[in-house]
């Protein structure tokens, strides 16, 4: 069986800290947890104003996953790696506390 793929879009705000904070942190995630398994897309609402509205994204940094449906968003920080794995119901197996 093949594992699940999931697709992910960040919505971010211009060229700022956070922005790049939010970028590496949902790059890591990708990497460090679904490895081969994601697609994410970054979406800057400044540019794309339209994309942030039709997905009811009202404050940045969102991430949202889009696919499997239904669609779930942590809006915030994603410093907190287990929170965004488990309320994005991203399927991962193993340890993610660090411990062993």
């Amino acid at each position: 069986m093949d594992p699940v793929q999931y697709e992910l879009t960040l919505f971010v705000s211009g060229p700022s800290k956070l922005s790049e904070r939010a970028i590496a942190s949902a790059r890591e995630l990708c990497d460090l947890h679904l490895a081969g398994r994601a697609r994410l897309a970054v979406v800057d609402v400044q540019a794309d104003a339209s994309a942030g509205l039709g997905q009811g994204v009202l404050a940045t940094p969102t991430l949202a996953r889009t696919f499997p449906l239904p669609v779930r968003k942590v809006v915030g920080g994603l410093s907190d790696t287990v929170k965004v794995l488990e309320v994005l119901g991203l399927g991962v197996e193993g340890d993610l506390t660090g411990r062993d």
